[in-house]
């Protein structure tokens, strides 16, 4: 037996809908995690459907945004308490932490890696608690907005756990290395709008807003030339890493291929005629 097997079979074979997906328009869609009965808790099956959702939405061309929100009062509770009693119990079984780690990189790290490596824009709407792992989604996304209900909880301490699936990353270089461990060890919930104070949300909106305020930036980021934001996201992505030497080459090699387009070649057609008006 494995419990990663047995865990994914469970996820898979889920019939009710976990993860809902609406397509506004053919440049965007929403994904809503979708247990608000279990504050929207990474169960097997609403992880298994949202990697899924992903993937089938990165697959679309002609979409440029997808925002990521919570149905109910959470964005997502984290990790399933149910889950990781069986995990606790089932430890030294067949694979043993193999199997957790395999959980842990596949579902909660292959969410992560999806958002950070598709072309579209992944915006979080942040509607209420998002702690652990659900913490981890929300950072990692493009742009992380937030209801004035919205909560940061950084449920790892507490839980003799560590930051995981790209959160260390995250808050080290948004919050330095003393306000990460500070935030890690305090493990005290952040509201809407000190988390903006600290950089960690973009924008903060009244709650009834927050899905307003994340198509206004679709509206925005649909302006965008598409090779412009398929492009640019893994250059600041990347330029996170860099040197400053690194990240001047990699927008020097990037660049001259935006002249080449059509919308480039419009775009200084378009200033040379209102010049010469």
């Amino acid at each position: 037996m494995s419990m990663y097997l047995d865990t994914l079979r469970a996820g898979e074979a889920a019939e009710h809908e976990a993860v809902a997906v609406a397509r506004l328009s053919s440049d965007r869609a929403v994904v809503t995690l979708n247990e608000p009965h279990h504050l929207n808790a990474l169960s097997a099956a609403l992880c298994v459907q949202l990697n899924r959702a992903l993937d089938g939405l990165a697959a679309e061309a002609e979409l440029r945004t997808i925002v990521l929100t919570g149905a109910g009062d959470a964005f997502s509770a984290g990790g399933d308490l149910e889950m990781m009693r069986d995990a606790t119990a089932r430890i030294a079984e067949d694979e043993g932490s193999a199997d957790v780690w395999r959980w842990i990189r596949g579902q909660f790290g292959g969410v992560v890696r999806r958002i950070a490596r598709t072309d579209k824009a992944v915006i979080a709407a942040v509607n209420g608690p998002a702690a652990g792992v659900g913490l981890a989604f929300a950072l990692t996304c493009d742009l992380t907005l937030a209801s004035e209900r919205a909560r940061l909880v950084p449920a790892f301490g507490r839980l003799g756990l560590l930051p995981e699936v790209g959160t260390s990353w995250a808050l080290t270089r948004r919050l330095g290395y003393q306000g990460a461990f500070a935030f890690f060890a305090e493990g005290r919930h952040l509201d809407a709008a000190e988390a903006k104070e600290l950089g960690l949300v973009h924008e903060v909106v009244p709650h009834e807003e927050l899905l307003d305020a994340a198509y206004r930036w679709a509206d925005r980021i649909a302006q965008l030339a598409p090779h412009a934001l398929a492009m640019a996201k893994p250059l600041l992505r990347g330029a996170a890493d860099a040197s400053w030497e690194g990240a001047l080459a990699m927008e020097e090699f990037a660049e001259p291929n935006c002249f080449t387009t059509a919308t480039f070649r419009a775009a200084v057609e378009a200033t040379r005629g209102g010049e010469r008006g």
